[in-house]
């Protein structure tokens, strides 16, 4: 098969030998896979594979399985290449309504945004959320699941405005936030603490701003606030697998979409992630694997 790998701070395409699945894994013939911000960090050598885990990028991915399935799975590598295989708990059915470019980039930001406002921050129906990153693609989910869990969003970005009020959310920064999501990080911290209500809750899960910021503790104590941050792909299978019932019980009554900014084929992955680096879009950027004379025998 053909996959992307990460050469001297550039990707590249090579050929590599065909995955072979395990008793609880499934092989994936790829459609479309998700580039994400783990991956840019990835290529800068700032994030590597967890140890065991291919060097093959790509968290993410939406395709065939062997018996004709359309699946789209959670990966802790491998996405961006012609076959992938997953942990079959990791693996949900796409859903009718999402073609194949929104289903490969739906599974990684989807999983991690309702993590971070359910699980971490504890995020309830009538809370107000300010999104700080909103057009990208963790922050369009995270607009979407605030909206349908009954939270009035605030989304904050420099751009896409129309756009992100036309999932329903506000996009003027205004009062107090019961919970914030984070995703650009830097001197952002400071400036959520004086938007925190009284009990709020941080969660960050970015930090492309700076990974490091000042901190005034008396302000933290006096709003009785409480600040959380978590990575999704360092987890175990099984941890992995509890995020994802959550998600897929959450997605049932509803019909979410994934903004898809472009897509590339494999061989311009480079160029994916060049796009992705340059900032400005709304929701994914998506490698297309091309794959003539690949199949299941």
């Amino acid at each position: 098969m053909r996959a992307a790998v990460i050469r001297d701070g550039r990707v590249e395409v090579e050929e590599r030998p065909d995955p072979v699945p395990g008793p609880d894994e499934v092989l994936i013939r790829v459609r479309a896979a998700g580039v994400n911000g783990a991956d840019i960090g990835q290529r800068a050598g700032r994030y590597p594979p967890p140890p065991g885990v291919t060097d093959v990028p790509g968290l993410e991915c939406a395709g065939e399985t062997e018996d004709g399935e359309r699946v789209m799975a959670l990966l802790p590598g491998g996405g961006q290449a012609e076959l992938a295989v997953a942990c079959r708990a990791h693996v949900l059915r796409v859903p009718e309504h999402l073609g194949w470019e929104e289903a490969g980039g739906f599974v990684e930001v989807f999983a991690t945004a309702h993590d971070a406002l359910f699980t971490q921050a504890q995020l309830q129906e009538r809370d107000r959320l300010l999104v700080n990153g909103a057009a990208g693609g963790v922050g369009v989910a995270a607009v979407q699941l605030g909206v349908a869990a009954g939270a009035r969003v605030t989304a904050n970005t420099r751009h896409h405005h129309d756009e992100l009020r036309a999932l329903g959310a506000d996009t003027e920064l205004e009062g107090e936030y019961d919970v914030i999501l984070e995703l650009v990080g830097g001197a952002n911290l400071a400036e959520n603490l004086g938007r925190l209500a009284h009990g709020g809750r941080i969660s960050i899960i970015g930090v492309g701003a700076g990974a490091r910021a000042d901190l005034d503790y008396g302000h933290l104590m006096y709003k009785r606030a409480r600040i959380s941050g978590s990575t999704l792909r360092s987890r175990t299978v099984a941890e992995k697998e509890d995020v994802l019932r959550r998600l897929e019980a959450f997605m049932r009554p509803h019909a979410f979409r994934v903004p898809v900014e472009e897509t590339f084929a494999l061989d311009r992955a480079q160029d994916a992630y060049e796009r992705f680096a340059a900032g400005g879009k709304l929701g994914k950027i998506v490698v297309c694997p091309s794959w003539p004379g690949v199949s299941f025998v």
